[in-house]
């Protein structure tokens, strides 16, 4: 990760760890550089959440990048996964989304893609940051018939649209479905595909005002949708996160379905249909060890890689899987797109739902997910702990005391002094005493400063 950009792009506090100023920087290089590449054709387009800073942000950005010589196209407010959509279909030279996903509306962010809509490769990212900081020499202002034009392309949302109905298998007549759109990204798209889609749709959450997006609502608080879905005797609910990208489900008992259980239903589906070729699931170090049960018990295999989408789709992508994902409903179906799209999951699984014609909760009742204790602790130095012979002893002693029943996991955070203490096991009781176990190993080897609340 760069000083400025992480996994999922420049994140902060809008106008105080991103500001207007990086907006236009980042315009002006992404303008530059696109202009040189292709003189007088470059174009790159961008897409906005709710939140109120998106606003500015998009002004900016655009302005950066006329003012270096590219053209901005403007697909207004949208999702993260419809501007990856576009970018790879309409030819852009890189889409831009500005949102901060599932985080609160004071924060914001800059999505960064390549022209076939995947994340940003790190050496332009790290070219972008040299420029913020003036490492790199003032680029010229183009001038003339050499500036750029911004263009409204309002209708490049209508065609993700229209790309997403063809992907039903069937109608969905008579499915009553709950959507929860966060106040954010989808608050128009999704009843608009549910509802071409045939599906008697109940919406909540689809009023935003700039500052209530994921408050209290969405796939970070998806206990509103499991009463919603309840109290209308709904056949099903799905939940999105603010830019849309994620995707978790409630079933007809108002049971929460999450990305684990989701992946294991799709790829379940999937190989018998004869549709999962390398018969393997990519999920994160910190999927459930339930879900690697499960998928021993059907015969699926499955990788693991660091915590992050990027991470999950560059394995798929490297080894040709046409699944993968996180347990917090980042799911990544290849074959429709190129990043994680909560929409897309919702209609993979309602094809699946109208398929089979079985209810969500007969789907997920033969997976079973391990009660989970995270704890995240401060320490004096995050390599130093995690290299420390007691603590790696501990480390050893749970996991050989848990064997086949459960699991733990210690990891660094990428932006914090924290270290991650997870444990999976048959009861939460078992779960508190192995994390313990660990963080008093650091505590008596002098590492420990703080278990943070």
């Amino acid at each position: 990760m760069g000083k400025y950009f992480g996994t999922d792009g420049f994140r902060g506090k809008a106008g105080v760890d991103l500001t207007s100023e990086h907006a236009f920087k980042i315009g002006r290089y992404l303008g530059y550089y696109y202009s040189q590449k292709h003189p007088g054709a470059a174009k790159i387009v961008i897409g906005k959440d709710t939140r109120l800073s998106s606003y500015t942000y998009e002004s900016a950005l655009a302005s950066g990048i006329t003012s270096s010589g590219c053209d901005a196209y403007l697909l207004h407010v949208t999702t993260t996964p419809s501007v990856s959509f576009i970018t790879r279909t309409e030819n852009f030279d890189c889409g831009v989304m500005i949102s901060a996903s599932h985080n609160p509306f004071y924060d914001n962010g800059i999505k960064l893609m390549n022209e076939n809509g995947e994340k940003m490769d790190d050496d332009l990212q790290d070219e972008i940051e040299r420029y913020i900081d003036g490492e790199i020499p003032e680029i010229p202002f183009a001038s003339e018939d050499k500036i750029g034009k911004t263009v409204d392309f309002y209708n490049g949302r209508n065609r993700y649209i229209g790309y997403l109905t063809n992907l039903a298998t069937k109608s969905f007549e008579n499915c009553k479905v709950g959507l929860d759109c966060a106040n954010g990204a989808s608050w128009m798209e999704a009843q608009s595909v549910f509802q071409a889609l045939g599906a008697k749709t109940y919406v909540i959450n689809n009023e935003p005002n700039g500052i209530n997006i994921n408050k209290d609502a969405g796939s970070t608080h998806i206990e509103g949708l499991r009463k919603f879905v309840k109290e209308n005797n709904l056949d099903v609910g799905f939940a999105f996160d603010g830019d849309a990208d994620r995707c978790l489900a409630v079933d007809e008992l108002g049971n929460e379905v999450n990305g684990d259980v989701i992946m294991y239903i799709a790829a379940k589906y999937l190989k018998a249909h004869g549709q999962l070729p390398s018969n393997t699931v990519v999920t994160t170090i910190m999927s459930n060890f339930g879900l690697y049960k499960a998928l021993d018990k059907c015969g699926i295999g499955y990788e693991k890689t660091a915590v992050g989408d990027r991470y999950v789709y560059e394995n798929m992508k490297a080894y040709d899987h046409m699944i993968g994902g996180e347990q917090s409903g980042h799911i990544i179906f290849r074959k429709y797109a190129h990043t994680g799209d909560g929409l897309i999951t919702a209609i993979m699984m309602m094809n699946i739902l109208v398929d089979t014609q079985l209810p969500l909760s007969v789907l997920s009742a033969d997976i079973r997910m391990y009660p989970q204790v995270l704890k995240n602790v401060i320490v004096d130095d995050k390599d130093g702990t995690m290299n420390d012979s007691a603590v790696m002893e501990a480390v050893n002693e749970c996991t050989k005391r848990l064997g086949d029943n459960g699991r733990v996991l210690l990891r660094k955070s990428g932006t914090e002094p924290v270290l991650r203490v997870m444990a999976e096991a048959g009861s939460d009781a078992e779960c508190e005493e192995n994390v313990d176990y660990i963080i008093d190993a650091m505590k008596k080897s002098g590492h420990l400063i703080e278990v943070k609340k």
